[in-house]
């Protein structure tokens, strides 16, 4: 790749600064971590790889990356794609084979969307790994695109307000995942993607998912965006200012107890004094 244009170079300080924000902001990675980097094959994951990679070289602490690719047997996955772009850089790499595509074939009626049942395969078989290579850190290429999509997903469908925090401990205590693109938007990361001509690997090995419900809000935020731009970060931010007492979760504010305080200082004014 040639020197950068004005407006390239604009983008990579972006997402390397929008990424080192985020990394520090939650503490993502300390000195001496160990991060399994997770690497689809997607442009997400690429640009994660490609960032951290370069922020390992000047942040002024020491960590060590590995990236772990899963193949789940799907038919037609081109095998040698990740190896030899690994090579390539000079990033140590291991490849998990598990044949998960035969069970989520099994278990999910024709038709129907895999996405969610094809994941928490993935998650689990990748948290047993990370374990397996003392891996202190797990880092996922989720951006904020993706953070705000499960946010509604969850509203819209869950009945539940919660998202995909930038920082997660696992359930039973023994992984900690990253998300280091919290900050990045996916436009952006699209275009970083195209830049570096990463060797694109397409997630529609399963079928045709057009259908997800993922898919019908992304196009809703979207429209958001193209109709009043900024939108999204607004509510991006949103997501980090929140205020329980203004909601009705009775788990998190205690509104039952909730009275008058007889010693503030009262409102009213002294109306013979004016």
């Amino acid at each position: 790749m040639g020197t950068l244009s004005v407006n390239q170079n604009k983008l990579q300080k972006r997402i390397r600064r929008q990424a080192g924000e985020a990394i520090t902001d939650f503490n993502m990675i300390e000195d001496g971590d160990k991060v399994m980097v997770c690497l689809s094959g997607g442009k997400d994951s690429y640009t994660m790889l490609d960032v951290l990679l370069y922020l390992q070289k000047v942040a002024p602490i020491k960590f060590e990356i590995v990236a772990v690719n899963m193949d789940q047997k799907q038919p037609g996955f081109p095998e040698h794609v990740l190896p030899a772009y690994l090579e390539a850089i000079g990033v140590p790499y291991h490849i998990i084979e598990k044949d998960t595509y035969s069970v989520v074939k099994e278990k999910i009626p024709e038709g129907k969307t895999t996405c969610s049942l094809c994941s928490r395969l993935r998650r689990g078989t990748l948290y047993t790994y990370a374990d397996e290579i003392g891996a202190t850190k797990m880092a996922l290429g989720h951006h904020r695109d993706d953070i705000l999509e499960t946010f509604f997903l969850n509203m819209f469908y869950g009945g539940t307000l919660k998202a995909m925090p930038p920082k997660l401990l696992s359930d039973d205590g023994r992984n900690v995942v990253i998300r280091p693109l919290a900050y990045c938007a996916e436009a952006d990361i699209e275009a970083y993607s195209q830049l570096k001509e990463f060797p694109i690997i397409p997630c529609n090995l399963c079928g045709s998912q057009e259908n997800l419900q993922r898919q019908v809000v992304k196009e809703m935020l979207q429209e958001w965006e193209r109709k009043s731009p900024g939108r999204v970060e607004i509510m991006f931010r949103a997501l980090q200012n929140v205020h329980p007492s203004q909601l009705a979760d009775r788990n998190l504010f205690d509104f039952k107890s909730l009275k008058i305080d007889d010693s503030a200082t009262p409102r009213f004014l002294d109306v013979m004094s004016l």
